[in-house]
């Protein structure tokens, strides 16, 4: 009945219990207690209405917030995992139709796909490997025959340089020299260009022995002309091969009657020979043996001749006029000097004969690979009937032995075997001296006396 007192002025103040610990405060007047509990009841209920309000709109985004994110990582994750899929499948199809690589966007692809096999070489071998095109060759055939000799990575790589650089027609069949380090792009620039000359050219003059011929190929691979093309043919083979034909290589060549034991000496037909560095000895020897039999007119191998010679002893003599006559018109007055020498018995007195054997006899002392450096038909210091030489050699001591010498000295020319199938022996003709004044020529005589009587005229003695 006089109104709220404040909290100050009720008695024990101090003593007031603790928030929560407090008894419901009085109903104010005019209320009855039921009034009261109704009044809260219904403001309770409309807290937690307004409170259930807000929460449902804050859940809600929340929500909204959590799908996005996770809509963003399904997607994400179906990129990463469908894109390099769709890659794959869109190179995989350019690569079955390869004209497709002409639309940049598919090319674009491709190139990433292909990454590193664009750009980088097979191996680091710089070793030079032979690379054959053949005619009707595609850039899909002809990368995959890079691929098989290990010259790319990727056969795909190659095709898609040869589409986008547009070269796909430019290939020409050929050899072409390749390397394992070359990048894609690099051997596709090789085989775009013409091919290059795969051969070399072995050279072989008249007058070479089969010595001569086996130094000369020596020296080819020591010091090849080209660096890029060495001889790589086994000398020492074709060496052996030349000395002792086998029977195999003998029945080929039916009209080339041999003695036990000969070599092909004389038969080694000198010519421009174009060949691959890897020719082996026995092409090669055929190759010499055909171009003899095709140069050497059929007729020629119809022998016996008219002086009783048969073919391999014509070749031997023929071999002896090859080496004396040096200007080309004296070759049938001299094989008709020594056809009449031969005729009456005497001594051919031949200095190449006793060359060489001589020569023969120093070569035995050196590795072949020496050879390259040895001097040939060097005259010796000592006069030429003085000469020694080993046993198996003295036939060919033409001042010592009288009679043909066993075996051709050298391959002669067909007008060499010419002049021995037809000898000028109608002068009689038994010496002849080289002038010595350059002109290559050589003066004749038919008895001793006017032999001697020539020495002392170019100087040969006093």
């Amino acid at each position: 009945p006089g109104g709220l007192r404040h909290a100050a002025d009720w008695p024990g103040a101090s003593d007031w219990p603790a928030a929560g610990d407090r008894p419901a405060a009085p109903p104010p007047a005019g209320r009855t207690e039921a009034a009261e509990r109704l009044r809260r009841r219904n403001g309770a209920a409309a807290r937690y209405a307004n409170g259930s309000s807000a929460g449902s709109v804050n859940h809600t985004l929340r929500f909204l917030v959590f799908a996005v994110a996770l809509a963003a990582v399904v997607l994400g994750a179906i990129a990463f995992v469908v894109r390099p899929m769709a890659t794959s499948a869109i190179a995989g199809w350019a690569a079955e139709n390869s004209t497709a690589l002409r639309l940049p966007f598919i090319a674009d692809i491709v190139r990433s796909e292909l990454g590193a096999d664009l750009t980088t070489a097979a191996s680091t071998n710089p070793a030079t490997v032979k690379f054959v095109v053949v005619s009707g060759d595609t850039p899909e055939t002809i990368a995959a025959h890079l691929q098989q000799q290990g010259l790319v990575r990727s056969a795909r790589a190659f095709v898609f340089e040869t589409i986008v650089r547009d070269l796909g027609g430019s290939f020409q069949a050929g050899t072409y020299l390749l390397r394992a380090n070359m990048t894609p792009d690099e051997l596709l620039t090789a085989l775009s260009q013409p091919p290059p000359d795969p051969t070399i050219q072995i050279s072989l003059r008249t007058g070479l022995r089969i010595e001569q011929i086996a130094a000369l190929l020596e020296k080819m691979e020591q010091q090849p002309p080209d660096p890029t093309k060495p001889l790589t043919m086994d000398v020492q083979a074709f060496y052996q091969l030349a000395e002792h034909p086998t029977a195999e290589l003998l029945a080929s060549y039916p009209w080339l009657i041999l003695p036990k034991g000969a070599s092909l000496e004389g038969f080694l037909a000198p010519a421009v020979y174009t060949v691959l560095p890897d020719i082996t000895p026995e092409q090669f020897i055929r190759m010499m043996l055909d171009r003899f039999q095709a140069t050497v007119d059929p007729q020629h191998l119809a022998l016996p001749t008219a002086h009783k010679l048969d073919l391999y002893q014509v070749v031997t003599l023929a071999s002896i006029v090859e080496f004396e006559d040096k200007v080309g018109s004296e070759r049938p007055l001299i094989a008709g000097v020594y056809q009449n020498r031969l005729d009456r018995g005497m001594l051919l007195n031949a200095d190449p004969t006793v060359l060489y054997a001589n020569d023969t006899a120093q070569l035995r002392k050196l590795p072949l690979d020496q050879w390259p450096q040895f001097s040939f038909w060097e005259l010796p210091k000592t006069p030429m009937a003085q000469v020694s030489v080993p046993a198996d050699l003295e036939g060919y001591q033409t001042y010592q032995r009288p009679g043909l010498i066993p075996g051709p000295i050298c391959t002669p020319s067909l007008a060499s075997i010419d002049a021995v199938l037809k000898p000028d022996t109608s002068a009689g003709y038994l010496y002849f001296v080289a002038k010595g004044d350059g002109s290559g020529t050589h003066a004749f005589a038919r008895t001793l006396a006017e032999f001697e009587a020539l020495l002392r005229q170019y100087g040969y003695v006093t």
